[in-house]
C-alpha cells in the first residue's frame, strides 16, 4: 500500500480523491509519510475513544451528541446528548482479523435506526460470535423488524483518522474527511453508472443492502478558520 496512490484506485480514492485533487494522475502524486495506525479495541483507554469519536463531527455537533465507547461487552453510552446525534468509533473484521475503526456521528435518523447495527455487532464480537454468524444475525434482524432501514439523513465521518478496509484490494488506508448519505438497497444504475467502480462520485457502498451509503468528500476547515468553525482531533 503507498500512501495516495493506494487510495487513487480503491474505496479510498472514491471518497473522492478525484473531487479533491481534480485530473491530477496518480503517478503526479507525491508519495505520503506512513502513519501510524492505532485500531481501537476494548482496552484502548477511555478518553482516548471518546476523544477519537468526537472527530467524527464539528465541535459544534459532537459537543451535544451522545457518546459510545467499546467496552467489553459491547459499547457502552459514557454521555447523554441533546442534539439527536451519537458518535461513536466504528470497526470492521475480515475474518478474524480487524481491519478498520473509525469514528463515525449519526444523526438523530440514523441514530434510531443504521446505528443499531453496530451495536449489535459489537455485542456479538463481545461474545465470541464469528463475523459470519454476526452477518447472518445482522441480516435476520433487517428481516425480522428488528433493525429498521433508514429515511433521509447521514453520518458524519470528518476525522482524520478513519483507517478502513477495501475488500477489493484486500487493504486498510487511511481516508479522508466525508460524509455518508443513507441510500439503503440503491444500486449503481440509481446513481447513473452501469456499475460499481472507483470513478463513481458519490461512491456507492454496500449497493443494494438495507445499509447502504453515499459517500461524500467533505471539505474539513483549518483550527484557525477565521470563522471560529473548527474540529476536534
Amino acid at each position: 500500500m503507498k500512501g495516495m496512490k493506494w487510495m487513487q484506485t480503491t474505496f479510498a480514492g472514491v471518497l473522492s480523491i478525484s473531487v479533491l485533487l481534480g485530473s491530477v494522475g496518480a503517478q503526479d502524486v507525491p508519495e505520503q509519510p506512513k502513519r501510524e495506525v492505532h485500531l481501537v479495541t476494548a482496552s484502548t483507554p477511555r478518553e482516548q475513544q471518546i476523544e477519537l469519536a468526537l472527530s467524527a463531527a464539528p465541535t459544534e455537533v459532537s459537543s451535544k451528541a451522545t457518546v459510545y465507547i467499546l467496552g467489553t461487552k459491547g459499547y457502552e453510552k459514557v454521555r447523554e446528548g441533546t442534539n439527536g446525534f451519537s458518535c461513536l468509533i466504528m470497526r470492521s473484521f475480515h475474518e478474524a482479523m480487524q481491519t478498520s475503526s473509525a469514528p463515525a456521528c449519526f444523526d438523530a435518523e440514523g441514530s434510531r435506526t443504521l446505528m443499531l447495527t453496530y451495536l449489535r455487532r459489537e455485542e456479538l464480537r463481545a461474545q465470541g460470535k464469528s463475523e459470519t454468524e454476526i452477518k447472518d444475525d445482522i441480516a435476520k434482524g433487517f428481516k425480522d423488524g428488528r433493525f429498521k432501514v433508514p429515511g433521509p439523513g447521514f453520518l458524519y465521518m470528518m476525522s482524520n483518522e478513519n483507517y478502513v478496509y477495501d475488500s477489493e484490494s484486500k487493504e486498510s488506508g487511511f481516508v479522508p474527511p466525508h460524509v455518508m448519505f443513507y441510500a439503503p438497497y440503491k444500486t449503481a444504475k440509481d446513481v447513473g453508472y452501469d456499475s460499481i467502480s472507483p470513478t463513481m462520485v458519490p461512491y456507492l457502498t454496500q449497493s443494494g443492502g438495507p445499509e447502504g451509503l453515499l459517500v461524500v468528500a467533505a471539505h474539513k476547515p483549518s483550527q484557525d478558520s477565521s470563522s471560529g468553525d473548527s474540529h476536534q482531533h
